[in-house]
């Protein structure tokens, strides 16, 4: 028989407690990842009957075409393929940030998933932690049902559908809400690992480096004016040592790109290759420019509406973090000359534009009121996605 000290092994005080803390966490988290599975079930239920009817096949719209045809490849065997496009353009594969792929190849490598499994099984779950973090984030800052609103809002999302495929969209969003939520907290060492994983995720990662070091440098000179500078040695170290892990992610890749193909701005130059340059929005305005009346008006008119939303983020005085992660999402997916089409799904990791109309519908009078109006949208996104997905363009 086995001893006394061998029966009983004592549980370490800081382990009980992070599981303890981890619990919690999950608890208050669960009506929050109800509701967003409810929205994104309402998107595939509505898709996977369209697919159905007009006899294409489901999993492979979600997992076989355009940017995820692209990440598969890298993950099967890695980098060094190009497409020569009719013009004489090409297409190289450097322009796909690494992480997704790798956590491709490591899934298919370990379960019975296909590459093109992995990866939407990879976008699925990272959907259900981002909407886990953004509730963190909404919580945090306007209280449990707010937070619930808000991860129930991201799924019905108008190009939600994207939540879905397997894309980066929900594997950054997740990488972003939890720093955020990591900054918020105070915890920037953790923010700015985080911030390195986004970085290894998607360009767009910009926006949340440039939200970690504006906010932290708004809490030095905050403290440095009011004398505590002390204070400012011994409990702001862990900030400037987030703050300087931060872009470290991107900058690994752009030096990975630099190193492989032999020029220090080649990581540029693949971009615009792709046609993803800076122009400032002038693309976008041509774009407006070129459409019919109707047409131009409406998206004139859904442009003033981000305009509006950005505007009541100010007004609501969302922590600096948030606020700059928010916007700077929104002017990088407008200031670029790639094609106009996938705009949307670019800002949709902007995650605190829907805080403002998160908070007013968590403050209508009964639960069943704020339902009926997430199911509203939730049946929108879903008959927009169809309706997307079946097309012949990418999103």
């Amino acid at each position: 028989m086995p001893d006394q000290q061998t029966r009983a092994r004592p549980v370490a005080p800081g382990t009980r407690s992070t599981r303890h803390r981890a619990r919690a966490l999950l608890t208050a988290a669960a009506p929050a990842l109800g509701a967003y599975a409810a929205v994104r079930a309402v998107g595939l239920l509505v898709f996977w009957v369209s697919a159905s009817a007009a006899g294409k096949d489901a999993p492979h719209l979600l997992g076989g075409r355009w940017d995820s045809v692209w990440y598969q490849r890298i993950a099967e065997n890695g980098y060094g393929y190009t497409v020569t496009l009719p013009d004489g353009g090409v297409h190289p594969d450097l322009a796909f940030f690494p992480l997704l792929p790798a956590l491709e190849r490591a899934l298919a490598t370990v379960t019975p998933f296909t590459v093109q499994g992995a990866g939407i099984a990879v976008a699925w779950v990272a959907g259900l932690l981002a909407a886990w973090g953004i509730f963190a984030v909404g919580a945090r800052l306007y209280g449990r049902r707010a937070g619930v609103v808000l991860a129930a809002l991201w799924g019905a999302y108008p190009t939600a559908f994207v939540q879905s495929m397997a894309y980066t969209e929900t594997l950054f969003t997740a990488l972003a809400a939890w720093s955020l939520y990591a900054a918020l907290r105070g915890r920037w060492i953790a923010a700015g690992a985080l911030c390195v994983l986004a970085g290894l995720t998607r360009p767009s990662a910009a926006a949340l480096i440039a939200a970690l070091a504006i906010g932290a440098a708004v809490v030095l000179v905050r403290e440095w004016r009011a004398g505590e500078r002390q204070a400012l040695a011994r409990r702001n170290a862990r900030m400037l040592l987030g703050v300087c892990l931060a872009p470290l992610g991107w900058l690994a890749y752009v030096v990975f790109v630099a190193v492989r193909e032999g020029s220090p701005f080649a990581y540029f130059d693949v971009q615009a290759q792709w046609g993803n340059s800076i122009d400032g929005g002038r693309a976008l305005a041509a774009f407006i420019a070129g459409l019919p009346l109707p047409a131009a008006l409406g998206l004139c008119a859904a442009l003033g509406l981000l305009g509006w939303l950005v505007f009541l983020c100010v007004r609501q005085r969302q922590p600096l973090p948030v606020l700059v992660y928010g916007i700077a999402t929104v002017v990088i997916s407008l200031i670029g000359s790639g094609y106009f089409g996938s705009r949307p799904r670019l800002m949709m990791p902007a995650f605190p534009l829907l805080l403002p109309p998160a908070v007013a519908l968590a403050g209508l009078r009964t639960t069943a009121r704020t339902g009926t109006v997430v199911a509203v949208l939730a049946v929108g996104s879903a008959a927009y996605g169809a309706w997307t997905l079946l097309g012949p363009g990418p999103p």
